[in-house]
């Protein structure tokens, strides 16, 4: 016989997250992974498998010691405790409509806060750094000529690594005003214009590959020769290549670049021309501005930097003594007092 709790999980998972909210299949799997770990945490530290679970079990105490579990057991980040912590929040707000019997506990969970986590350093490929990385690939082969389209799109639009593999021939218009149609999180879609030299590049990557690719549009840009698409780790390869090339010509690129990195040095040199940070919002598809302001808070931080590294330094004498003990000085004060008295 089922639990309550295994038929609203189920019908959570499988009818209310896709068809209700609509949330992307990535957004449906990492829920899914948190009550997966749900489960395993009850099997091995309640002692209470996961065909006996039943709604009275969720409890504020067992939701605390859950994410504890997962912070210090596992050793995951504090984001990552918060990120499991939404999805059991989700599938409350959901089930407590159902079994209001549970409704007190469930508020108390509800209630509990997401965990401060320290703000992370928005890191960045200097503007000159990005124009050796694009030079790396050599453009004299069909393989280099492809490599330098991957890197230039991710650039230049400032695409996710999974928008860039997804991106389809009926998503680009190499005509003006060019432009191209990625999809982000969510299934939202964005149309971000590209510059002069991506279509010029673009337009000869089309020509030499139309031969593999089908009338109908549906073909993905980067697919291999029997037409699947690019792998996210495959980009990453790609990236990695000619990244490590350009290292002898640029001493400030950080330890690790990968695909992700291209869309934030793309917001940074964007926001550094002066380009209004709405537009920025819309460019990278992000939902809210506050995300977007991120950029705005590193970039003054690099200024500030660079402020710093640019200051002269004073030297100051430590032997020059204090005001009280200039006697011209004091001798002066004293005769204005008299004057004044």
């Amino acid at each position: 016989m089922q639990t309550d709790f295994a038929i609203h999980l189920s019908d959570f998972l499988v009818h209310h997250l896709p068809e209700v909210k609509g949330v992307s299949k990535n957004t449906i799997f990492s829920y899914r992974d948190t009550f997966r770990l749900f489960l395993e945490y009850f099997s091995r530290y309640e002692s209470i498998p996961p065909e006996k679970i039943h709604l009275s079990d969720i409890t504020v105490d067992h939701v605390t010691k859950f994410l504890n579990w997962i912070e210090n057991e596992r050793g995951c980040s504090v984001s990552t405790r918060n990120q499991r912590m939404a999805a059991l929040h989700s599938f409350l707000r959901y089930v407590q409509i159902y079994s209001p019997e549970y409704l007190c506990e469930f508020q108390k969970i509800l209630s509990i806060p997401p965990k401060k986590t320290p703000q992370r350093e928005i890191k960045f490929i200097l503007f000159e750094d990005m124009k050796h990385i694009l030079e790396m690939p050599d453009i004299s082969t069909s393989k280099g000529r492809r490599d330098r389209m991957i890197i230039c799109l991710l650039y230049d639009t400032g695409a996710r690594v999974s928008e860039l593999i997804n991106i389809r021939l009926r998503d680009i218009r190499v005509d003006s005003p060019a432009r191209i149609t990625l999809y982000g999180k969510g299934e939202k879609q964005r149309s971000v214009p590209l510059m002069d030299d991506t279509v010029t590049c673009l337009k000869q990557y089309l020509k030499e590959r139309e031969k593999l690719y089908e009338t109908s549009g549906t073909a993905f840009l980067f697919c291999s020769h029997n037409g699947e698409k690019f792998t996210r780790a495959g980009i990453s390869y790609i990236l990695k290549k000619y990244v490590d090339a350009a290292r002898s010509k640029c001493t400030d690129l950080p330890e690790k670049v990968t695909p992700h990195l291209l869309r934030h040095s793309k917001a940074m040199h964007l926001l550094q021309a002066g380009v209004n940070i709405i537009y920025i919002k819309d460019i990278l598809g992000h939902a809210d501005v506050t995300t977007t302001q991120i950029y705005a808070r590193a970039d003054m931080s690099a200024k500030r930097d660079a402020l710093e590294k640019a200051r002269i330094h004073i030297e100051t004498d430590s032997s020059i003594p204090a005001w009280a003990s200039d006697m011209d000085l004091m001798d002066w004060l004293e005769m204005h007092t008299r004057v004044i008295m």
